[in-house]
């Protein structure tokens, strides 16, 4: 992959992080908020890297949402929401024993120590991430990860749980215990015994049961599931439970908490590579499912010093096991149409199963993969295209199998021919065009395409959008295609009401699914979305490469509606608008284009004009800390820093509540300059910009 890497031209690395991005966050939402895997951790972790190789040589194409700043998926419907008071992140994986040796030498050269330092090491189990919240010992909240910021209300399933504690004694006022919702093996095959002796659903492996067993909105099947819990972590407290990681984990231990026997204090790499070759080779008998070994810094004020990055620890790796694989034979490959209408091919697979899963479809990525071609052209597979009739080997890592890695060509079909990608978008007819550089196909039919439409619908209303309470995807699908009262485009939803007052008979209130409650209450739901926040709008509209992340930044930085959408309407290429655009920091040129491209585009403005005139769109002001002398300023840092990493202090002045640029303008208020500062401080004398040094900025934020 290096190789390729390294022949990348910069359009082909800006349309594959963009086919990253995309596919990544479909396999987040699979995983995280339906319970249903489409693909394999293996997989998953194979995206996630190849994205944050391209982004580390090509750090100026870094998407403002890109997938390495990413926790979990947005909730399901149907549990309560709970603000995590500190988020709850995923960690950075590691697949080599050269990841681990780097993982240390990053640690120790962020902190800038010679010296070695102290880990734990742990199991890592393949579970559902739980946080329980408890007050003078009593247990008051129990919530799921979510999207590391929110995450479900599961308190009356979690106080089922016999390895859950209801009352503490010796512990802080305040404790956020935080661990893994697991079901042992032996367990897990008891339970699907006795549900398909009674002809229910039978899970696919321990991890879908545990998931899905804690998230029944009657506690009575959870309480009936049989649940166990690893404490591992904690969250907000009102006092430290000790120095170090180690200890920590001991006195949650004396608590009451089960705590994972296998984990053990390290002084370095070789000693963390052994304890991981041991608890693989022992794998089989633990009797639960594990994925991996958790390294963690012991030392909990160097863990503070280390921090996070937006989606992970800085202080802490997972070492993820090899995949597992299997052979199977591939049936059909399908096209799939999306919301940015990418052609996706997805193979249809005779079921197979591998390490306990039954995985039926795998993803193809594009028509290169399929011919067996990678980015540059190159071969891939030894050149081995992929045809419908093949025996496909396809592999696992954790919980599903949807990566084909080799085709058997001596068993491959006398009437198998090279699968024939389509030019013609299969929902709309339209022609399915691919830009140079880009490596997937895309229909030219935009919102006249059914299929894109549609899912650009179900974004909108989903919950990370505009979050309408009974309009989901099904009902999404079901208003598409109805002849009385069509949703087309989002405008369309806030005029639902007004035009089904006008049907007569034919009203929603009269039709099966729904009755005068029911439709009253999704008008209603509608109604209230009407005032809306500038970034739930801005991530509504659907728009290419802007997701979340990208939404938040944007209406941190304009704050208004009518200021976005002045800048945006005129920042073409050589504009001021433009300039101030991809100055913002997370913004690059590519994330800049899809934004104007849109509103410029008159199909997609329209629709984008008549969907504002139907709303209050709220203010979005920048987040700042009351004291802080840097709350609100732009910081731009260059050149050498010696006292702490540049990393480090980007993320103290994030902290402290400062927009971080990567490029000196007239809006910037202040460069801090390092040896080396070159055309930056340049640019801060022609604009007039103040220039400190590092002793400066130490002092100016108080930590001289």
């Amino acid at each position: 992959m290096t190789a390729e890497l390294e022949q990348l031209t910069e359009a082909e690395a800006r349309a594959e992080l963009a086919r990253l991005a995309e596919l990544i966050a479909a396999a987040n939402r699979a995983y995280h908020t339906l319970d249903t895997p489409e693909i394999s951790d293996a997989e998953f972790d194979a995206l996630k890297r190849r994205n944050l190789a391209i982004e580390t040589r090509f750090p100026a194409l870094k998407l403002a949402d890109s997938p390495s700043d990413h926790v979990g998926a947005a909730l399901a419907d149907g549990f309560g929401k709970v603000a995590h008071a500190v988020r709850m992140l995923s960690l950075e994986n590691a697949f080599d024993d050269s990841d681990i040796t780097d993982f240390e030498e990053r640690v120790r050269k962020y902190l800038g120590l010679k010296a070695g330092v102290a880990f734990t090491a742990e199991p890592k189990i393949d579970g559902l991430s739980l946080s329980l919240r408890y007050e003078r010992g009593v247990l008051v909240q129990a919530a799921t990860r979510g999207d590391g910021e929110v995450g479900e209300n599961v308190t009356e399933n979690a106080r089922t749980i016999g390895d859950i504690p209801q009352l503490l004694t010796d512990a802080p006022d305040l404790l956020e215990v935080r661990g893994e919702v697991y079901m042992s093996h032996a367990d897990f095959a008891a339970l699907n015994q006795r549900q398909a002796a009674k002809g229910e659903k039978v899970f696919a492996n321990p991890r879908n049961a545990a998931a899905g067993s804690l998230r029944q909105l009657d506690a009575g099947i959870t309480a009936a599931r049989p649940l166990r819990f690893f404490a591992y972590a904690w969250g907000a407290l009102s006092a430290p439970l000790a120095a170090t990681q180690f200890d920590a984990i001991a006195r949650l231990k004396h608590m009451g908490f089960q705590t994972n026997p296998l984990t053990v204090l390290c002084t370095g790499p070789a000693e963390m590579l052994s304890h991981y070759a041991d608890i693989e080779a022992d794998r089989a008998n633990l009797g639960y499912d594990i994925d991996g070994v958790v390294y963690k810094v012991n030392d909990l004020a160097l863990q503070a010093r280390l921090g996070f990055r937006s989606a992970t620890p800085r202080w802490a790796i997972a070492h993820k096991f090899p995949a597992e694989l299997a052979w199977t034979r591939l049936e059909a490959i399908d096209i799939q149409v999306g919301r940015t209408g990418a052609l996706s091919p997805v193979a249809r697979l005779i079921p197979v199963t591998v390490g306990g899963v039954v995985v039926s479809n795998a993803t193809l990525h594009n028509e290169d993969y399929i011919a067996g071609r990678g980015a540059k052209g190159n071969p891939i597979r030894e050149g081995r295209d992929i045809r419908i009739g093949d025996w496909v080997q396809i592999y696992r890592a954790g919980d599903v199998i949807p990566k084909i890695a080799d085709v058997d060509l001596q068993r491959r079909p006398e009437f198998a021919q090279p699968f024939v990608f389509p030019q013609i978008c299969p929902e709309c007819g339209s022609v399915a065009h691919r830009e140079p550089g880009d490596a997937v196909r895309r229909c030219t039919g935009g919102l006249i395409c059914p299929a894109q439409a549609v899912e650009r619908l179900k974004h909108f209303v989903s919950r990370g959008a505009f979050d309408i309470e009974g309009l989901g995807a099904k009902q999404v699908e079901m208003f598409f295609h109805d002849a009385d009262l069509p949703v087309k485009t989002p405008a369309d939803i806030f005029t639902l009401a007004a035009r089904d007052e006008a049907n007569g008979l034919k009203r929603l209130k009269n039709r099966d699914g729904f009755g005068e409650t029911s439709a009253k209450k999704l008008f209603a739901a509608i109604e209230a979305k009407r005032s809306i926040p500038l970034d739930r709008l801005i991530f509504g509209l659907g728009i290419r490469h802007v997701g979340e992340a990208a939404a938040s930044l944007l209406a941190r930085h304009y704050s208004t509606w009518q200021a976005f959408e002045a800048a945006i309407t005129h920042a073409l290429p050589e504009t001021p608008e433009w300039a101030e655009l991809i100055s913002i920091d997370g913004v690059g040129a590519v994330l800049a284009g899809s934004l104007v491209a849109a509103f410029q585009n008159g199909s997609e403005r329209a629709a984008i004009d008549a969907l504002v005139a139907e709303l209050s769109v709220q203010p979005v002001l920048a987040r700042a800390p009351v004291n802080s002398p840097v709350a609100g300023k732009t910081v731009v840092f260059t050149g050498t820093l010696e006292k702490m990493t540049r990393a480090e202090a980007k993320a103290r002045a994030e902290a402290l509540g400062a927009k971080v640029a990567g490029s000196v303008s007239a809006k910037t208020d202040l460069l801090v300059a390092g040896p080396g500062a070159g055309s930056k401080a340049k640019d801060a004398e022609k604009h007039g910009v103040t220039v400190i040094d590092e002793d400066g900025w130490l002092a100016l934020i108080g930590q001289a």
